[in-house]
């Protein structure tokens, strides 16, 4: 078991008074043997009337409302979670995955059928044919498959941070050779999918070793490499492997279902995992700024 804490605070600053509209707040895990919540505390400035719902996907969803006028949006955080997973989960679920090519059950197919789609077939070829050169024979193990997918993407591409909201189409990573751990999630599920996969998009945190009391300064944990996306919101996929259920993989950093992924949320496409959104009313020239900081770190385990 591991135990950490997730600090999230958004910042919205306005440079004229306005009124906010209903704003939609993805920031709530829910919990599963995997992942158990222990604590969530949510404080929202100006305060908010908050009514909770599951959306179509079961994510825990909060629709905060306000009153009155505003120059500022405070929205902070405070998670508190564990995570339940195994030790060696590559090696755990290889008895039970099957081989690929693989056909679902139908009732799978059926329920599976909205996630099986690529959400850009124009891009397929782009896809179909990177593919061909990174894994030119996709056959034996299903899980083996995917986790050499995650392998290609991770070595294959360099990682950058890109503030700016949005996640690149599969051709346009392709074409660059660089991205974000969105635009990597996504190629992995646009790949994996053409594949015959069921693929979803995971939002969350990730929880990076170089925070661990015993680390020095600056670097990572002993035996541990440095994440690359922790500090901010992560994201990362899973994938409906046929005899073991849904798995993670996090390409950007070479993630099976790892301890220190902690998920938010799953939706089928990336533009449907943003954990705030929402609108604002006031004189035209009104301009908005966003400032964004995530904590997260492993704590004590509790006695």
């Amino acid at each position: 078991m591991t135990v950490i804490r997730v600090r999230h605070t958004t910042r919205y600053r306005y440079d004229h008074p306005v009124e906010l509209d209903e704003h939609r707040l993805m920031i709530r895990p829910r919990d599963s043997h995997d992942l158990r919540l222990i604590e969530a505390g949510l404080r929202i400035s100006p305060l908010a009337r908050l009514r909770w719902s599951f959306d179509t996907f079961g994510n825990s969803i909060a629709r905060a409302h306000f009153n009155g006028p505003t120059e500022e949006l405070l929205i902070e955080s405070d998670l508190l979670v564990s995570r339940h997973v195994f030790d060696d989960p590559l090696v755990t679920f290889a008895e039970a995955a099957e081989t690929y090519p693989f056909r679902y059950r139908d009732d799978e197919q059926v329920d599976l059928a909205p996630l099986l789609h690529l959400q850009h077939p124009e891009d397929r070829s782009a896809v179909t044919a990177w593919r061909a050169r990174a894994m030119p024979e996709p056959s034996g193990s299903s899980l083996d498959l995917l986790h050499a997918l995650g392998q290609a993407i991770h070595q294959g591409f360099g990682y950058s941070r890109r503030e700016a909201m949005g996640t690149q189409k599969p051709a346009e990573t392709l074409e660059s050779g660089s991205g974000t751990c969105r635009d990597f999630a996504f190629l992995f599920m646009e790949a994996a999918r053409d594949l015959g996969f069921a693929a979803r998009f995971v939002t969350g945190y990730l929880c990076d070793p170089a925070t661990l009391p015993n680390t020095q300064a600056g670097g990572a944990a002993e035996g541990e490499d440095a994440l690359r996306g922790g500090g901010a919101t992560h994201a990362w996929a899973e994938v409906f492997v046929p005899g073991v259920g849904w798995v993670e993989f996090d390409p950007t950093n070479l993630i099976v279902a790892g301890r220190d992924l902690v998920r938010v949320a799953t939706t089928r496409t990336p533009e449907q995992a943003q954990p705030v959104r929402g609108s604002f009313r006031g004189v035209p020239e009104t301009q908005a700024s966003m400032e964004v900081k995530v904590e997260v770190r492993r704590e004590p385990k509790p006695r």
